[in-house]
């Protein structure tokens, strides 16, 4: 039987299930996205976007009117009770490795919109609000579902079912794939507000390590801003959201009548990793697959990294140009990536969530020492490059993530070469389409000792060498499935 409805079914659609959507429409995938809810969710949640995942959102077409409604941050501080800093991260306003600046504060109903337009313009996509996935099954050619729909149930069958459907996934419940707990659980109140007067607020992103009362302040895209507040034990949700009680806990910023309570929301901030990431024609990305406390700022951008992943490879396998192993390296790449952001924002929790007095004295002469000595942090830190998968392994560079260059007249490198698999050697550089980026590139040449370089088309270096012995590398792993 070749009568698919769909080569992919996504339940899901928040950022993570309509960006995978647009990378595989783009590619030639026919796409079916049901979202059980009858709009995008009008309420902020995720706050941030790096540079990486607005070169994902490049791709996806949106980048430039994302990038217009959200906001720049230059430095992430930790203080404690007094206001002393215990962690300074700079150069969060710098162009990063993406070509993007390093850190952007977004609305995320905004940021959804935009990908929901973009993929309203692609013919082979298809998203369909209130339609809710009810059972599959998960056959051996083949996964068949049966979802409700305003217009009664209806059958979908697709090559795969991909699980983009939140932290509370049914698709991985019924799936039958257990979760890794990572024994981090705290209940915070968000509260986020319209600004009336930028003036009265801070203007970078603030961790207060007060063992009182430890409290997130953060900028945010079209005219919002952001406190998070750490429920004290004895405290309940109602309590903690009452308005009376809300506006004491801001009374110490001094923002009354500088800005208007757009929403209030108690959250349990959780570390979690699913088990399995891949089971047969079922995989499972976002939230269905990993849980970040919100620390670092990685919740959606972990999302967008799992979309970017799976497109190129679920399309490669889908078209017949490789083995459907290649899906089994989805999880080997991404899940030591989601486990160091993990780790880095239950460390940071940890140090934010001090509410002992004793250990928050503890805490911040050893820091303060730490910083003196130059021992912390003063940047965004980089991630861990894929150390197994589709990857020339004994390469230098293989598995590093390939920047993007921006040249002096704005013009970005991807706008160049694609987004398709891209072999670039040190010959190019003489092609006069390659002068904008020519001292850039010769530059990584230089760094990473290579003659030529074959990026793969979610930007992560295949590996590097010879340029007609990359390509039959590349074509020989690619042709089996790596």
């Amino acid at each position: 039987m070749t009568d698919f409805d769909c080569d992919v079914l996504i339940a899901g659609g928040g950022p993570t299930g309509v960006t995978l959507a647009v990378l595989l429409a783009r590619r030639g995938i026919k796409v079916i996205v049901a979202e059980k809810e009858a709009d995008i969710y009008p309420l902020p949640r995720a706050a941030h976007i790096d540079h990486e995942c607005m070169r994902i959102l490049q791709e996806a077409g949106v980048a430039d009117e994302v990038m217009a409604t959200s906001r720049r941050v230059a430095r992430y501080d930790f203080l404690n009770a007094k206001g002393d800093v215990l962690l300074r991260i700079g150069g969060a306003d710098s162009i990063g490795p993406g070509g993007w600046p390093v850190a952007n504060m977004i609305h995320q109903p905004s940021v959804e919109a935009a990908l929901r337009r973009s993929l309203a313009t692609l013919t082979n996509a298809e998203l369909h609000s209130r339609w809710e996935l009810k059972t599959f099954a998960n056959g051996k050619e083949d996964v068949t579902a049966h979802i409700a729909t305003p217009m009664g149930e209806r059958t979908v069958r697709a090559r795969y079912l991909i699980g983009a459907d939140g932290a509370r996934s049914p698709v991985r419940d019924a799936s039958g794939i257990a979760f890794d707990d990572l024994n981090f659980e705290e209940p915070w109140l968000v509260v986020d507000v319209f600004v009336d007067d930028y003036s009265r607020l801070p203007t970078e992103n603030l961790q207060i390590c007060d063992p009182e009362r430890p409290t997130t302040c953060v900028l945010m895209g079209e005219g919002r801003h952001r406190w998070e507040f750490m429920i004290k034990p004895g405290e309940t949700a109602e309590q903690v959201s009452d308005d009376a009680f809300i506006e004491k806990l801001l009374e110490p910023w001094n923002v009354k009548g500088a800005v208007q309570v757009e929403r209030k929301a108690v959250y349990t901030f959780r570390a979690r990793v699913a088990e399995k990431w891949r089971k047969g024609r079922i995989l499972l990305a976002g939230d269905a697959a990993h849980q970040t406390p919100p620390f670092a700022g990685q919740g959606m951008c972990a999302g967008l990294r799992d979309a970017a992943n799976l497109a190129w490879k679920l399309a490669a396998v889908i078209q017949e140009e490789t083995s459907d192993r290649l899906l089994d390296s989805y999880q080997p790449e991404r899940q030591p990536h989601v486990r160091a952001t993990i780790d880095m924002a239950i460390m940071m929790g940890r140090m934010v969530c001090t509410t002992s007095k004793w250990s928050a004295v503890l805490r911040d002469m050893k820091l303060k020492l730490a910083r003196m000595l130059g021992k912390l942090p003063e940047s965004p830190p980089s991630y861990p490059p894929i150390s197994q998968g589709a990857i020339l392994i004994g390469t230098a560079a293989a598995g590093s993530y390939f920047p993007q260059f921006v040249a002096e007249d704005g013009s970005l490198l991807d706008d160049l070469i694609g987004t398709g698999p891209c072999l670039i050697s040190r010959a190019d550089l003489e092609d006069c389409r390659m002068q904008p980026f020519r001292v850039q590139l010769a530059g990584w040449f230089e760094k990473s000792n290579a003659e030529a370089v074959y990026v793969r088309p979610d930007h992560y270096v295949f590996g590097t060498g010879g340029p007609v012995k990359l390509r039959e590398s590349w074509s020989a792993a690619h042709k089996r499935g790596f």
